[in-house]
């Protein structure tokens, strides 16, 4: 039982990973500009804890409350995309070209709009969520089974029970695999919000460490938003196998 856990478990892997840093690059002599040391990356993480965690808890807060707002707009969206097809077919053009815009260039009017706040990173989060969770909520809406949907009619169903008794239940593993594109891109919305200008964050920490070359530094930033990242994405993942644990046909 233990070493099917350890065999599902990304532990292994990243105990090599992190012993090869440790030992190759110093065997190697990799140049500090490409890939310092493991050992210089975790003092210099040490250095700057305290202004690590408050980064990371404001880019934490950021990308989740942002992925929040966008979960339930992309969902909404998509249930409104799959109930009135003139939805679909006038809005849901508008909304591919919107992600065509780089998130530079979006970003910067967000900001010119609610100023370098919460609000700015939340927006650019919600954006990058919006977009995937639409879709898979669309695709999932349609992909249930239209006998399905006539034997319940002919049972008399109203179309609340279908909602909620075969489309909903059937298009729930499809937006949980957006909700989790979702959240990944959301953490990239904040950091790449922070850049345009705050005191606290990742994202800002990233940039001070660019500007100053702390190649050091950046690594360790890298370190701490895969961090988050896996943080994030691990509590989707153990929320769709603790409530949504069937899969669509």
């Amino acid at each position: 039982m233990i070493r099917d856990a350890l065999l599902r478990s990304p532990l292994p892997m990243l105990v090599i990973v992190g012993l090869s840093w440790w030992l190759l690059v110093p065997a190697l002599k990799v140049e500090p500009r490409y890939l310092p040391p493991l050992a210089a990356v975790i003092a210099d993480i040490r250095s700057v804890w305290p202004d690590l965690l408050a980064g990371f808890w404001r880019t934490f807060v950021e990308t989740v409350v942002g992925f929040l707002f966008g979960a339930g707009a992309g969902v909404a969206a998509g249930i409104g995309f799959a109930r009135w097809r003139w939805l679909e077919r006038g809005i849901f053009p508008i909304f591919v070209a919107l992600q065509s815009v780089p998130v530079i260039a979006f970003g910067a009017i967000v900001v010119i709009w609610f100023g370098n706040t919460l609000a700015s990173k939340v927006v650019i989060a919600l954006y990058l969520a919006f977009f995937p969770i639409a879709v898979n909520t669309l695709r999932g809406l349609q992909a249930v089974d239209p006998q399905r949907v006539a034997l319940m009619r002919s049972f008399g169903a109203s179309p609340r029970q279908m909602f909620f008794t075969l489309s909903l239940p059937t298009a729930l593993p499809t937006i949980m695999i957006g909700l989790k594109i979702g959240l990944s891109l959301s953490l990239a919305g904040a950091i790449v919000g922070e850049w345009f200008g705050d005191t606290v964050g990742l994202g800002v920490m990233l940039l001070q460490a660019l500007y100053f070359e702390q190649v050091p530094r950046l690594w360790g930033l890298i370190l701490t938003c895969g961090a988050l990242g896996t943080l994030l994405y691990g509590g989707a993942e153990w929320i769709e196998r603790r409530f949504i644990w069937w899969r669509a046909e």
